[in-house]
């Protein structure tokens, strides 16, 4: 890893003296969209002008993108903003079109990066352009050797301006999120390549516009070297993510707030709140995997009416109990700690169960 971490390029990010801001809408529609949005964005605290290209989707039928002429818009934003400009590639064709059209910064989406053999294609038609940004999108399942395999393949072709995106993970659980960041798993990440600039995409994570700011103050403490936050001149008639998009105005009201807080936080100040931020996400997984036990009790306390089972069974409970504290043990975990909290699931099922019976 000592290889990688040394050969990224951070010219690009060191000249920044603030956080880089990359913004505008998550689909370029039309040339009068592309055009207000990127007018209406406050160049003193945006430097990237991003819209998406190309939309790959799950299913089809939906809207993929508006293709080739949206670069045609990309450029005259370049041309008549100063903005530098993005957009989002997925295979060698989308590539030598954005490098025809001199945008400037290109990002690899979570789908083609959780692929070897799409990055190793993009990688290959990137071979030669040194000059280019490239940003990483963090695959959707939590898996830093994939991640990091993404900047190697593409090390591997020249290309030392790299940078990652971390945009959440897939979750299994309910969560007030689009995609859960696992904060800690990107603390792991950034321990691994200290030198990698990491964006924060707080869009993507929340899936709405209301949980934005909170999740860009949360990367503040994590010392991110920047922001991806989807915006748009009319975003509640967007045609994509319309839920997870802001207008530009409110887009300055919320990095002109992330300022000041930078202000008046000292670094211990900030450091205490990192290690509470990975205490709260820890507590509401906890939380989640409590209610899914919990419901799975329900449907237990069922089945035993129906079958005229006993709620109470002490072999079970011995069992759980006897495996539990093995498990902690070789975890660190206190046997104390683990009888009292599986004393107490114990309860709260049985209690549910007998409602039912």
């Amino acid at each position: 890893m000592e290889k990688l971490n040394n050969s990224i390029d951070r010219s690009w990010i060191d000249k920044c003296n603030k956080p880089l801001i990359i913004s505008g809408p998550c689909s370029a529609e039309n040339e009068q969209q592309i055009l207000e949005t990127a007018k209406r964005l406050n160049p003193s605290y945006v430097q990237v002008f991003r819209a998406g290209i190309w939309k790959p989707r799950t299913k089809p039928n939906n809207f993929e993108g508006i293709g080739k002429k949206g670069l045609e818009w990309l450029h005259k934003v370049k041309k008549n903003t100063g903005l530098m400009v993005a957009t989002e590639v997925a295979n060698a064709e989308h590539v030598k079109l954005a490098i025809s059209f001199e945008i400037d910064v290109l990002w690899i989406g979570a789908r083609s990066t959780a692929s070897p053999f799409t990055i190793q294609e993009i990688a290959d038609a990137l071979e030669g352009e040194n000059n280019k940004i490239i940003l990483v999108k963090n695959p959707i399942h939590p898996d830093i050797e994939l991640w990091m395999g993404a900047l190697e393949r593409l090390l591997g072709k020249g290309i030392r301006k790299l940078g990652v995106i971390h945009r959440g993970f897939y979750t299994y659980k309910n969560s007030k999120y689009r995609n859960q960041p696992n904060w800690n798993l990107l603390c792991n990440f950034r321990r691994i390549l200290p030198r990698i600039p990491i964006i924060c995409d707080p869009s993507h994570i929340c899936g709405n516009k209301e949980g934005i700011l909170d999740i860009a103050k949360k990367a503040y403490h994590f010392q991110y070297e920047g922001l991806m936050i989807e915006s748009h001149c009319d975003p509640d008639h967007a045609w994509s993510d319309a839920q997870q998009q802001i207008t530009p105005e409110k887009l300055l009201e919320m990095l002109k707030e992330l300022t000041y807080i930078k202000k008046c936080y000292t670094k211990s100040k900030r450091d205490l709140n990192s290690f509470r931020i990975l205490i709260d996400e820890l507590d509401e997984n906890i939380i989640a995997l409590l209610a899914e036990r919990m419901n799975i009790s329900k449907k237990l306390g069922v089945l035993k009416k129906s079958s005229n089972i006993a709620i109470y069974q002490p072999t079970r409970l011995k069992n759980i109990m006897d495996k539990s504290i093995n498990l902690g043990k070789n975890l660190g975990i206190s046997e104390e700690l683990l009888k009292g909290v599986f004393k107490l699931l114990h309860e709260e099922s049985i209690k549910i169960q007998n409602q039912i019976r």
